[in-house]
């Protein structure tokens, strides 16, 4: 008979590896190695952490694992493992939160600036040197990082007091010495009443108020334009953004549009009203030069009305003149001639 085959896969522990007799019951079993080398310490307070993610925690182990200057932005972590770009956003998040990665700006100088990503061990343990390890559950169960790595960390690590401890007492100052009443120089002389005012004297008249002159009435094209707020409440303007437009109403009310026609041109075919209007300075600024109408074009000259028609004096034939008295061409070289005539004799 052909031997049994099976498909699994081969444990990763040793098959002579059997479970202590006092193992607990259900549960994890560690199989302990102590790391010589390439090992990171991590606290409980990362690896049990209550409010992480296994995201954050793993994001969090990885970081303290690299060295200083390694690239921890979103895009290397993606391509690092296979979490997607919002998942490992969402942790750096968390952590950021936590306190275990800071954010902070600084200047390259010339106007430039550079986030850096300063990653801490434990939170609150910033200044240096290594945070306290946390107490050990008696129950024996805790991070493998943690517990493997332990006593190698606590060998070369200087001591350092806990956070939580007590701060020492200060000293009080005592008190300041106050000098003799002989070394206190005595004050001078005080008036023994202070002199009563004269009942003789007028009394002040209370000063006038001032009396502040009426305000200048404002150019149309600022009532007009601080009128439009109340056509939509989405075309309230600032006193600046009125400033500024208002040489273009100028040049509309100057080319004969009425202010009437100026604001039903400016609020027409509005966005509906659920839209806001983000930048309604921008919005008037565009439409009032967009939208600009072309100057009235200037009235040619009437040509004069032609001269009444008369009659001749001389000759009773139909001329045009405005002298009533004017005669014809005919008559009027006869009259000249006949003048010049009479002239010579004389």
């Amino acid at each position: 008979m052909a031997d049994s085959q099976s498909n699994a896969a081969p444990s990763a522990y040793p098959v002579s590896f059997a479970i202590p007799a006092d193992a607990p019951p259900s549960g994890v079993i560690h199989v302990r190695h102590r790391h010589r080398d390439r090992f990171t310490v991590v606290g409980n307070h990362l690896a049990q952490h209550p409010d992480l993610s296994a995201a954050a925690v793993g994001l969090a182990v990885y970081i303290q694992s690299l060295p200083d200057g390694a690239d921890v932005t979103v895009k290397r972590l993606t391509l690092r493992f296979r979490e997607g770009e919002i998942t490992v956003r969402r942790a750096l998040n968390e952590l950021v939160a936590a306190g275990y990665l800071e954010r902070r700006r600084v200047s390259l100088g010339g106007g430039r600036f550079a986030t850096r990503v300063i990653a801490y061990d434990r939170p609150g343990g910033r200044g240096g040197g290594a945070a306290a390890p946390p107490k050990r559950p008696e129950s024996g169960v805790g991070a493998e990082v943690d517990a493997d790595a332990g006593a190698d960390a606590d060998a070369g690590a200087e001591p350092v007091a806990d956070a939580d401890a007590a701060p020492e007492p200060r000293s009080v100052p005592g008190p300041r010495s106050v000098p003799e009443p002989e070394d206190v120089p005595e004050p001078e002389d005080v008036p023994d009443a202070v002199p009563e005012p004269d009942a003789e004297a007028e009394p002040t008249a209370p000063p006038l108020p001032e009396v502040t002159s009426p305000a200048a009435p404002s150019p149309p094209a600022v009532d007009l334009l601080t009128r439009l707020r109340t056509v939509d409440a989405r075309l309230l303007l600032s006193w600046r953004d009125v400033q500024e437009l208002a040489p273009g109403v100028e040049k509309w009310l100057g080319r004969g549009v009425g202010d009437e026609q100026v604001v039903r041109t400016l609020t027409a075919a509005l966005p509906p009203g659920h839209v806001p209007i983000h930048h309604p300075a921008r919005f008037l600024a565009y439409r009032l030069d967009a939208m600009l109408p072309p100057p009235l074009p200037v009235a040619a000259p009437r040509p004069a009305a032609p001269p009444p028609l008369i009659t001749c004096d001389g000759c009773d034939r139909a001329i045009r003149s405005h002298d009533p008295d004017a005669l014809c061409a005919d008559c009027s070289r006869e009259r000249a001639g006949a003048t010049a005539v009479s002239v010579a004799v004389a």
